[in-house]
């Protein structure tokens, strides 16, 4: 029997070249996975009756239709939500690292992303897309509808790493640009100065904005699995690159990576920032559930 991460694998879905294709696998394939509603607490409208079968709610059970049809009829609803939610994709070069057969970190955040929007679209709920390396690329701005769907497609479609790093200038230049509060989705793997970086999304929080931050990195990154002579070349640098014996590097690395995110873990914290930790080997399921945990406790 398939079970949904079947269907959410991240090198699964890399074979598909549709991106609102892949959006709409994983997000109809992660509901479908799902024994409980993530909607339930969610404010509604009332849409439509439909006839009740043995299992459901008898709360749900519509009493004024009973009375005058002698049948017992349910409730149904549709979502009613005031969402306002902005999708900051990290482009820069480091985002194109690949382990072997896995995606980048940029195709497996640009899915995420596609999916998120998807999700929160069908739901109603407006959405925007900041594209951004060391400067802000392409700014859309909160919408909600079909077309809009297209929009954000279109461009996460087209989205390609490249240049440098610079996560907290650029937040830094965003703050005053999303005016309206909400909620911020921010892809990346957050490679940077550790302290800049917080004080940059701490001036979010500031202006009164959630954040969920999913930190993706790849496998490689947290083990450092090298064993031969490696050639590392810089994504962000042209031209720029070293040729080491991995065994002389392997503990400073993971030790620096743990003082790295230690230091994230806790500047996250301190200001209420949601940091989930992503692997591009992971189902994308683990996202979407830990999105949809998150706007249900905010409910």
């Amino acid at each position: 029997m398939a079970h949904v991460s079947d269907f959410l694998a991240p090198a699964e879905l890399q074979k598909i070249s549709n991106l609102q294709v892949v959006a709409r696998l994983v997000v109809e394939g992660f509901f479908s996975g799902l024994h409980k509603s993530p909607h339930k607490g969610f404010s509604v409208e009332f849409a439509q009756h439909r006839q009740y079968v043995q299992g459901d709610e008898i709360r749900r059970l519509d009493w004024k239709v009973f009375g005058k049809t002698d049948r017992f009829y349910i409730r149904e609803f549709d979502e009613e939500t005031n969402l306002r939610a902005t999708l900051l994709l990290d482009l820069s070069g480091s985002m194109d690292y690949a382990g072997d057969g896995h995606p980048s970190k940029q195709q497996y955040a640009t899915r995420l992303a596609a999916a998120l929007a998807y999700l929160m679209l069908q739901q109603r709920d407006s959405v925007g897309l900041v594209t951004f390396d060391s400067m802000v690329r392409r700014f859309i701005p909160q919408r909600s509808g079909v077309g809009h769907l297209r929009a954000l497609m279109d461009e996460l479609h087209s989205a390609k790493p490249g240049g440098e790093t610079a996560l907290a200038s650029v937040f830094r230049e965003l703050v005053p640009r999303i005016h309206r509060r909400g909620l911020l989705i921010i892809l990346s793997d957050c490679f940077g100065e550790v302290k800049d970086l917080v004080t940059a999304l701490a001036q979010f929080r500031h202006a009164r904005h959630e954040i969920l931050l999913f930190q993706i990195l790849d496998r490689d990154e947290l083990t450092f699995p090298f064993k031969r002579w490696t050639k590392f070349d810089s994504l962000e640098v042209a031209d720029q690159f070293r040729l080491i014996e991995p065994a002389q590097f392997r503990a400073a690395y993971l030790d620096n990576l743990k003082k790295f995110q230690h230091e994230l873990v806790a500047g996250c914290r301190r200001h209420r920032i949601d940091l989930v930790p992503m692997v591009t080997d992971q189902p994308y399921a683990d996202a979407l559930a830990t999105y949809l945990t998150k706007r249900l406790s905010r409910g």
